[in-house]
Formats: structure tokens, C-alpha cells, sequence
């Protein structure tokens, strides 16, 4: 082979100054002995010497001019210069996948190496290519530990950011359910009820028919007048404790405001419905708060069927007409609007 250009600037493993090479970076006389067993190429800017994932024949060493290896995504890339090697895996196993792209950065010249001409070096410079291959070992072994951490480093990050995210939704769902929740009863708000109005479209009644319950506590005004404003919140937290217990899985419990409640049921027919409304105002007034001086709990209900037309404000306007009916009869009592 013809004598290579690089020269270096570091001395040769023989004089025992290997430690101040580069990783990949041989010694002069190293890169002489294993570039006799190698064919010169020129290259130019940009040219591609391998892709990733294509199967490995050889390896090369850098006299002049800078290689790029760029890897899999997250690992950073490495610029190699003169006296540096790459690829040296073909020579060492035989064929395999590419774990890189190497494209030249800049015009230079390499030394390509089969690995038919790297055991046939093996067999002239034994203790040369041992004391290479024993370095390039370590190398790798290095460079695996090193892109483990790496990856250790990414899956902790990538484990935060899962935490955080969790973190944040768990918030966020809360924040959520604080707006559509009433404050006193955590019973659903207008908002949260509005929200269910609009999932309505989406879940099946099954056979079942729609309805609404309103629900009006009666006197409520005479309990904070003569118990006061916690004797009456007490009352209404009560009242949204049964309100509560008579909503199933798919049906929505919800104070609008004030002493008014709501429930939006599934029943059958009006027969159920007047179950549902007569249980309420049983458990009703069988309620006993003791702040509340001897007065007695009850409740005036009026209901309607939720048909499709109108909407929730015809809905509304139909069960407030059957509640009044109720109060009207001094309360204690239950209205269907026909």
C-alpha cells in the first residue's frame, strides 16, 4: 500500500501514551498497519458511505477529511476526523444491520477494510490488530454502557412527564367537576346539568321515557328566620343527602339554587315516576335535625316528562307548573303536569 497521510500528533502504543488518543482515534503506526490491508477512496462532501440498517461489509479509516454517523433518533451525532475509525463491527462479527448513517462532511480519503483483508492483516500483524481489536472492545463496551445511561436518563424523563401529565389531568378533572359541582350540597350546578342535558344524545334510554322531578323545600324562608342561616344550610344539605339517594347510575341529582333541587330520572312510566316522587317526600319527612327547633322538614315535588321537543326550558316550564300546584296545597305533596 502506499504511505498514508495521517501523521497525528500523539505517539504510538508502543511508547504506552494510548490513553490520550480519542476513543475511535488510533496512533500512527496503528493506523499505518491497518491501513496497509485497506483501499484508499476519495470521497466528496455529502457522499453517503452507509445507511442504517443496511447489512455491514467493512469498516473504514479516516486519513483526511471529517465523517458525520448519525443515529437512531435521541442520540446525538458524531463528527470523526483524521485517525479515527468507524464500522469496525463487519470486520470483528461479519455481516450485520448498520446501527448508523455515515455520509462524509468534508473531501477527504478513507481506507476501506474488507473483512477478508482484516483476517488476512490478522495473520501477519497478530499483536497489532490484538492490541486494536482489545481497544475497539472496550470501546463499544463504553459506548453501550454510556447509551444505556442515555436511555435509563430518557425513560426517567419520559416516567416524569407521565407523572406530570397524570398530574395535571387529575387536576384538571377536579377543576372540572368543582365548576359543575354546587358548593354547599356537591350536588351537580346548573352547569353540571347542563353538561348532562347535552350527553343526553348519547346514551340510549333503552325503552325507558325521560323525566324531571323539581323539588322545593317548603317554608324554607321560616327555617333561617327562626333557626337561622346554618340551621337552614344544614336543611338543604339534608335534603340534597335524599335528593342524592333516589338518583340511579345514569340519572342526575342537582340543586339549581336556593332551596330548589332537581333530578332527572329514567322510569318506566308515570307509575314509577309516582314512586319515585312519593319516596322522596317519605324520606323527606322523616328527616330530624335537631337545629332546627321542632320544625319538620318537607318538600313540595312537581314532575313532567322530558319529550323531545321544547328542550330543557319547556321541560322546565312543565315540572315548575306541577310544583306550585303542589304548594298551593300547602306543600307536603306531589304534582304531574298533564
Amino acid at each position: 500500500m502506499a504511505p498514508t497521510s495521517f501523521q497525528g500528533s500523539v505517539t504510538s502504543p508502543a511508547e504506552g501514551d494510548e490513553g490520550l488518543h480519542l476513543p475511535s482515534q488510533l496512533a500512527p503506526e496503528a493506523f499505518r498497519v491497518l491501513a496497509s490491508a485497506g483501499v484508499s477512496r476519495a470521497v466528496l462532501p455529502g457522499e453517503e458511505l452507509f445507511r442504517r440498517g443496511e447489512a455491514a461489509q467493512s469498516m473504514f479509516l479516516i486519513d483526511t477529511g471529517e465523517v458525520r454517523l448519525s443515529f437512531d433518533e435521541g442520540l446525538a451525532d458524531k463528527l470523526l476526523g483524521p485517525g479515527q475509525y468507524f464500522g469496525e463491527l463487519a470486520v470483528f462479527i461479519g455481516r450485520h444491520q448498520r446501527f448508523a448513517r455515515a455520509v462524509a462532511e468534508t473531501p477527504g480519503v478513507l481506507y476501506e477494510i474488507t473483512q477478508d483483508a482484516f483476517q488476512a492483516l490478522l495473520e501477519r500483524e497478530p499483536a497489532q490488530v490484538a492490541r486494536f481489536m482489545q481497544r475497539s472492545f472496550a470501546y463499544l463496551v463504553a459506548g453501550e454502557h454510556q447509551l444505556v445511561q442515555s436511555l435509563r436518563r430518557r425513560n426517567e424523563d419520559l416516567l416524569q412527564t407521565l407523572d406530570t401529565l397524570r398530574q395535571t389531568r387529575s387536576e384538571l378533572t377536579v377543576a372540572q367537576q368543582l365548576v359543575r359541582s354546587d358548593d354547599l350540597t356537591g350536588l351537580a350546578n346548573r352547569r353540571g346539568l347542563y353538561r348532562y342535558l347535552d350527553e343526553l344524545g348519547r346514551q340510549p334510554l333503552g325503552g325507558l321515557r325521560l323525566a324531571l322531578l323539581l323539588v322545593d323545600v317548603d317554608h324554607f324562608k321560616g327555617i333561617n328566620d327562626r333557626s337561622g342561616h346554618l340551621a337552614g344550610d344544614a336543611a338543604l344539605r339534608a335534603v340534597a343527602e335524599e335528593v342524592r339517594r333516589m338518583a340511579g347510575p345514569l340519572e342526575l341529582p342537582c340543586r339549581l339554587g336556593g332551596d330548589e333541587f332537581a333530578l332527572v330520572l329514567r322510569v318506566a312510566d308515570e307509575g314509577e315516576l309516582a314512586n319515585r316522587a312519593l319516596g322522596l317526600l317519605a324520606a323527606v319527612r322523616s328527616l330530624r335535625l335537631p337545629s332546627l327547633r321542632e320544625h319538620r322538614l318537607s318538600v313540595s315535588i312537581g314532575g313532567a316528562f322530558c319529550g323531545d321537543p321544547g328542550g330543557w326550558a319547556a321541560w322546565y316550564s312543565e315540572a315548575d307548573r306541577a310544583l306550585y300546584a303542589a304548594k298551593r296545597q300547602g306543600g307536603d305533596a306531589w304534582r304531574l303536569d298533564e
